[in-house]
């Protein structure tokens, strides 16, 4: 049995799916029904609980012989992640795979990068088998660009005129990690895991244009400004300013190369950002 943390988010789903697809037996702790219920429908058996919680979680862990731990980035997820690590460690778990950060490095100063190599290296300290998935910029952040992409031709960041981001697809990020659990030879393994497409975020303005044939512009926002702006949808200080932390990254130059680490090992290219609008095509459109 394969428990997967994280099932109703969008790369925690797609592992989920593509293991129940593969006829192996997969788990996923939840904690609304109601929202799982597609990830039923696929095959998966639930359990319900919560991290935060040693009873259920124990409980999920009952019979599992692999973890995948994928969390969304926030304040008390290295406090979850080794709790779930720890409780994993306790049941006798052979396996454990990460959705981590390609920016998880020793030098990270950021809390979320910071988070993700201090979860990395709490992991390998078990001495359990381990597998660590690093994704980079997703696709899918530019969904929350939709409305204006829709309405207004325009989508706004405060990355400046020289940002940049190599970009992956969360789908690609979950069929990874599903495959790592499915397959032997991945113990050990750190998987920086990409599109081919490093692209400024005027040229991917212009990759918006092409594919849907209507003029798309990226328009440079002031950092201080958009934190404002963004500080009335996140409710956590912490939160915002580690967002925040990240944007003055990217603004500042940093952006990681691409790998062809997703077509070594899954035999398939990686999803390109082209493919990405055409296939969500009708949500940036009026």
């Amino acid at each position: 049995m394969i428990l997967i943390m994280g099932a109703t988010g969008r790369t925690g789903g797609q592992a989920a799916r593509d293991l129940a697809a593969r006829g192996l037996p997969v788990r996923a702790l939840v904690r609304d029904a109601a929202k799982a219920a597609p990830l039923a429908a696929a095959g998966v058996e639930l359990a319900f609980g919560d991290a935060g919680d040693a009873a259920s979680l124990r409980a999920a862990l009952r019979g599992v012989s692999k973890v995948a731990v994928i969390f969304p980035n926030g304040e008390r997820q290295l406090e979850l992640e080794q709790r779930v690590v720890d409780l994993a460690a306790e049941a006798g778990v052979a396996h454990i795979l990460k959705i981590s950060s390609m920016e998880s490095l020793p030098t990270a100063h950021n809390p979320t990068h910071r988070m993700h190599w201090d979860s990395e290296q709490h992991i390998r300290a078990t001495g359990i088998p381990w597998t660590m998935v690093r994704p980079s910029f997703y696709m899918q952040n530019f969904l929350a660009n939709a409305f204006t992409i829709k309405n207004e031709g325009k989508f706004f960041y405060p990355f400046g005129d020289a940002g940049a981001a190599t970009l992956t697809d969360s789908r690609d990020a979950g069929a990874f990690a599903a495959h790592c659990l499915a397959t032997p030879g991945h113990e050990g393994q750190s998987y920086d895991v990409t599109s081919p497409d490093r692209l400024s975020f005027h040229e991917v303005a212009a990759v918006f244009s092409r594919e849907l044939g209507r003029k798309v512009e990226y328009v440079p926002q002031d950092p201080a400004a958009y934190k404002a702006h963004l500080g009335k949808f996140l409710a956590s200080r912490w939160h915002l300013d580690a967002v925040c932390d990240i944007f003055a990254e990217i603004a500042a130059g940093y952006v990681v190369d691409p790998t062809d680490t997703f077509q070594r090992v899954m035999g398939r290219p990686a999803t390109t950002l082209a493919q990405f609008v055409r296939e969500h095509r009708g949500l940036f459109t009026p």
